[in-house]
């Protein structure tokens, strides 16, 4: 199988006009094409008119000219989807002509750069000046539709000098296509500027010799075709690659960029030579696509003299050709440049980078732009069990332009821009620039090695896996491919490369009916990824159903995210009481604090099963109080080292979706054993203290106990005690509670925690806590349907905060006792302060937009968000707002082993500024919970002697972390499945929004009535006649032009920067669970 010549088909449409963007299966489609305009081929036409006149009159010597040194030109975005093969050479391959070629494209960039004069003025469509923002660097980039893309690794070779007195026609006709990116330009726009030239040649000077040149030169293809396709046949508009394999024109194989010569179609390779690879059988003909993997021996070395750095891939999902790993010194992230670098690594992936030299790290504008990726990967935890810091970390994007000595790259695209391409916004953004800005920067940078570092990222190439952390499960479709053996599989993440799976996977009628597959999910599992192929390799592992229905969709989510929802096993199932009702045996209760007396209740959501924790409050005679934190005793039930243990052990978590929970613990446990239901006797950890009403410790207690709930208490009872202290709720009001304890009770017992819980939160407020809320959006579902039926913004109240005071006090409790018993295998969580460099970033940026913020702690930055915004209807919006941007640099909160980490101040919970934490409270849903259970257990000799070693325990809380973050992820894209879903039955939906982020041809906006984010695209806005972009210092903006709606009006002009409001649609795409978002024309000029 050549998987290497797979691809999709190509949209040839132009990005000049300003249309409705119309669905789109994957995101390649929008970045086709940037310089195939009619105004471009026409100015490549004139230019190879002049050339061949200006070469008539010097009689075609080209001693003259030098060649083209070795240059670092820019990485080049291609995401091209291409219908046929990926060629391997330009034409017939010629000892004599092969040389040459490095002559012919000296001397097209060298004419080039001299008619800068003669030619008219331009800015060449948003592709060329974003191409040149990664600064000189020698990188091949395998796009994930399996297209390599060239980084300047297309090394022109050394021309012979005297070889260079050849024919100008001769040298056209032999450029290779191994020279792929002179000064920038890519693939396809060179092979087509060559033949155009070549035509143009023919054409200027009938008569002449070059009619006799052109005859030589089909009756040397003539000859070749005849060599190299005995018994095929040949495309009329094709030519042959090195293993004779016709390819269409105008494609080139990108496989071949940056491999020495001998990997090549050279021109002395022999007819024998071309012919070895024609019938290999597997994958082709052998072309080295990714880097070898290092030995692990000399990646353990490189780790120990810090040449090599490791740490967890993560790629943008709105950029997929752009990956970082973090800083091991909390400076900018690692920036890895393309597929090729990543070397098939996958997102979450623990690997090993080596830093590239200095004169190829990415080169930073000086007025970076903070704000350029506005939309996160990630946004912050909804589920009120958080540390406020975001799953992924979304490293700035910054365009960067230099000038210096200018390569051919650098002379070529100051030529073409004085070709002008109608591109909407495009003259506008260039006109509207201001002094400082971009414009004024080009020429302003040196090269990197000259650059201050606060101007440079450095970049990297993964060179080693340390442990595949991503499933290599994916969700997606498959097509069919003609005379081929396979089907390609493409997934839905953009980020995971296409598949190649055997037709055997493939449903039976698939090849006959390819069609009635088009819009069914499938899940692929990745097999291997050679590292001579832009493709992997896979099985098909199911068939999941139609597209856009919730539970196909679901399940593909779980799948990708390695969620095991599968049933439980007998053997498991065989771990827990066989004989039902199960009832504590007396001696459990001999052993523990018998609390069953006790006014002790549940706080709960209305529909949760799973209670884990419960609170009492009772009064003391001296005015103080004894508040008990009571969590369900599950390691009471799930014994070390059994097979219960050891499932529970992998889940890690629940995972919570919108219509249903995926539990770490079979049922009979979740909702019923362990669960803390109303007046039915329970296993409990207790961790009881006597509190001042002011929420002073004077005493504590930690134990096993025994206790009965008196009353299961939502949310929404408890906030009504709380907002009405004077009220009291009848009992019809009230679910069932038990008579033992009265309603005054319970209602008092409820306002005295919340005094002392509001008490103990603003002490934590003023000892320096953050918190850093988003918004979480919840939906009622059709209980027959289980569709959206409405959604809302979850309310956090103070019965929320209530509950959450405790628990974070039962939290820190434990993290003490703990550590103080075993100080090299406690499990505790820590957050690390953000990121320096961000930090640095987004206080520059809100200098410039006149906000003060105070990042000198965590304490200072929260009063910083609470006093700076304003108490408008608006504020909080704001607020919202400048949380998002404040979440980014934020690193991830994680468990650890104490034994690992040396220095105590790395324990640090940065957010909740306390010197030591843990998860204590939620042993139901978190098995990191059951591990600190039983190491509290064995500190207080009420359970057995600890078995753990600190390898133990670290490997588990590396595992609880990714598996956090995995559930984290399934359930804000499960809300977005059902957002998506509600758009598609209700929408369009309007709503005010707020802008959050400005880019130069899109922005971000928060829609402040459903609480979701979404990037708004200028080029999709009807009725928008031109936009223009600006930046203001560091502040970005846009003015969006909207055209008269009335024959007689003038243009309507509306402003466009951060805190901006704007009335929002939203409605549903034709792909499936997709919706974008325009704006509303404004009803009049806003400026």
């Amino acid at each position: 199988m050549q998987h290497h010549r797979q691809g999709r088909g190509i949209n040839q449409s132009g990005e000049g006009r300003r249309v409705q963007n119309a669905p789109q299966k994957d995101a390649y489609s929008r970045l086709l094409n940037q310089h195939h305009s009619s105004k471009f081929r026409s100015f490549l036409n004139q230019f190879a008119q002049q050339q061949q006149l200006e070469m008539d009159e010097n009689g075609g010597n080209l001693a003259g000219d030098t060649s083209l040194e070795r240059q670092d030109t820019p990485p080049r975005k291609r995401e091209d989807d291409m219908k046929g093969g990926l060629c391997t050479n330009g034409y017939s391959p010629s000892a004599t002509k092969g040389a040459e070629a490095e002559s012919c494209l000296s001397l097209y960039m060298e004419k080039l750069s001299e008619r800068g004069d003669s030619v008219e003025t331009l800015k060449v469509a948003q592709g060329m000046a974003a191409r040149q923002r990664h600064g000189k660097r020698r990188d091949t980039n395998t796009s994930q539709d399996g297209d390599v893309e060239s980084g300047g690794e297309g090394t022109l070779r050394q021309v012979n000098s005297n070889q260079q007195k050849h024919h100008h026609s001769d040298i056209l006709s032999s450029v290779p296509c191994t020279a792929v990116l002179v000064g920038g330009l890519d693939k396809d726009m060179l092979l087509s500027s060559r033949q155009e030239f070549s035509a143009a040649v023919h054409s200027s000077s009938p008569g002449s010799g070059l009619e006799q040149q052109q005859d030589k030169k089909k009756k040397s293809k003539k000859k070749n075709v005849t060599k190299g396709n005995a018994g095929g046949n040949q495309e009329g508009s094709g030519f042959k690659d090195c293993d004779g394999t016709t390819v269409k024109k105008g494609h080139i194989d990108m496989g071949t960029i940056g491999q020495s010569p001998g990997t090549m179609c050279s021109p002395n390779m022999t007819p024998s030579d071309k012919g070895k690879n024609k019938h290999k059988p597997g994958r082709g003909k052998k072309k080295q696509v990714f880097e070898t993997y290092m030995d692990a021996q000399d990646v353990s070395a490189g780790l120990k003299r810090q040449e090599l750095i490791q740490g967890s891939l993560r790629i943008n999902p709105k950029k997929y050709h752009e990956a970082f790993i973090p800083s091991p010194e909390g400076t900018r992230d690692i920036f890895i440049d393309g597929i090729v670098s990543r070397n098939r690594a996958l997102n979450g992936d623990v690997v090993v980078v080596k830093i590239l030299p200095r004169d190829q790290w990415k080169v930073i504008k000086p007025d970076n732009d903070v704000e350029e990726v506005s939309e996160p990967e990630v946004p912050d935890d909804p589920t009120g069990q958080r540390e406020c810091s975001p799953d992924v970390i979304v490293e700035a994007q910054f365009e960067s332009e230099r000038d210096g000595q200018q390569s051919a790259s650098d002379l070529l695209i100051n030529r073409m821009e004085s070709v002008n391409l109608s591109v909407a916004g495009t003259t506008s953004l260039k006109n509207s620039e201001t002094p400082g800005s971009k414009q004024d920067k080009i020429g302003s940078l040196a090269d990197p090695q000259t650059l201050a570092d606060k101007f440079l990222q450095r970049t990297g190439k993964v060179v080693y896996i340390v442990e595949k952390k991503h499933s290599r499960a994916v969700t997606g479709f498959i097509k069919h491919l003609p005379e081929k053996d396979f089907a390609m599989f493409s997934p839905v993440d953009h980020r995971v490369p296409r598949v190649n799976v055997p037709l055997a996977d493939c449903p039976q009628d698939f090849t006959t009916r390819p069609a009635d597959f088009a819009n069914i999910l499938f899940i692929c599992r990745i097999t291997n990824w050679h590292d001579d192929s832009n493709f992997a390799e896979g099985r098909l592992a199911k068939s999941l159903g139609q597209a856009g229905e919730i539970e196909p969709e679901t399940e593909g989510i779980l799948t990708e995210y390695d969620v095991d929802f599968s049933d439980f096993s007998d053997e498991v199932l065989h771990c827990l009481p066989q004989s039902l009702p199960w009832t504590i045996p007396p001696e459990a209760i001999r052993r523990r604090k018998d609390l069953r007396k006790e006014c002790i209740f549940t706080i709960d959501p209305a529909t949760a099963r799973d209670l884990d924790d419960a609170l009492s409050c009772k009064p003391l005679p001296d005015g103080n109080f004894e508040v008990g934190v009571h969590i369900a005793d599950v390691s009471y039930f799930v014994e070390e080292g059994k097979s219960l243990d050891l499932v529970a052990s992998r889940r890690a978590t629940s995972v919570y979706l919108v219509q249903k929970v995926i539990p770490m613990l079979p049922r009979l446990l979740c909702e019923e054993l362990c669960s803390l239901n109303p007046m039915t006797d329970r296993l409990t950890f207790s961790v009881i203290w006597k509190l001042t009403p002011q929420g002073k410790i004077l005493d504590e207690w930690f134990g096993r106990s025994v206790i009965r709930s008196c009353v299961k208490l939502s949310y929404d009872h408890a906030q009504s005690m709380i907002a009405a202290p004077e009220k009291l709720l009848s009992e019809a009001e009230l679910p069932p509670f038990s008579p033992e304890h009265s309603l005054a009770e319970i209602h008092q017992a409820v306002l005295n925690l919340h005094r002392i819980a509001r008490s103990l939160r603003s002490q934590r407020f003023e000892g320096g806590a953050l918190r850093l809320d988003q918004l979480k959006l919840s939906f009622t579902l059709d209980k027959e349907s289980g569709m959206p039926q409405g959604c809302y913004i979850y309310q956090y109240r103070d019965s929320n905060k209530l509950v959450e005071e405790f628990m974070l006090l039962a939290n820190m409790a434990t993290a003490h006792q703990i550590y103080r018993a075993f100080p090299e295998q406690a499990l505790l969580r820590r957050h690390p302060p953000p990121q320096t460099k961000m930090v640095d970033d987004l206080l520059e940026f809100c200098d410039q937009m006149g906000l003060k913020l105070d990042f000198s702690s965590a304490g200072t930055l929260n009063r910083s968000l609470n006093e700076t915004l304003g108490t408008d209807q608006y504020s909080t919006a704001r607020k919202e707002v400048l949380t998002n941007m404040c979440s980014r640099p934020m690193q991830m909160a994680v468990y650890f082993c104490t034994g690992v980490l040396q220095e105590e101040p790395l324990f640090r919970h940065y957010a909740l500024n306390v010197p030591f934490y843990t998860h204590f409270t939620s042993p139901i849903r978190r098995y990191a919970d059951i591990i600190v259970h039983r190491l509290l257990a064995a500190s207080l000799g009420c359970g057995s002697r600890l078995r753990l070693t600190e390898d133990d325990v670290q490997k588990q809380a590396s595992h609880c972390n990714d598996k956090k973050m995995a559930s984290k992820r399934v359930q804000e894209l499960s809300s977005d499945l059902f957002f998506a879903a509600f758009v598609k039955e209700s929408g369009p939906l309007e709503s005010e929004a707020m802008v959050m982020g400005v880019l130069d041809r899109a922005f971000d906006v928060l829609v402040l009535r459903y609480g979701v984010q979404k990037r708004i695209y200028c080029n999709a806005l009807e009725g928008l006649q031109d936009f223009q972009y600006r930046k203001v210092g560091k502040k970005p903006e846009l003015t969006l032009v909207w055209g008269p709606e009335c024959p007689g009006e003038s243009p309507c002009q509306q402003e466009i920067s951060i805190f901006t409001l704007v009335e929002v649609v939203l409605k549903s795409d034709g792909a499936p669970m997709k919706y974008s978002a325009v704006i509303k024309r404004p009803p009049q000029a806003t400026s």
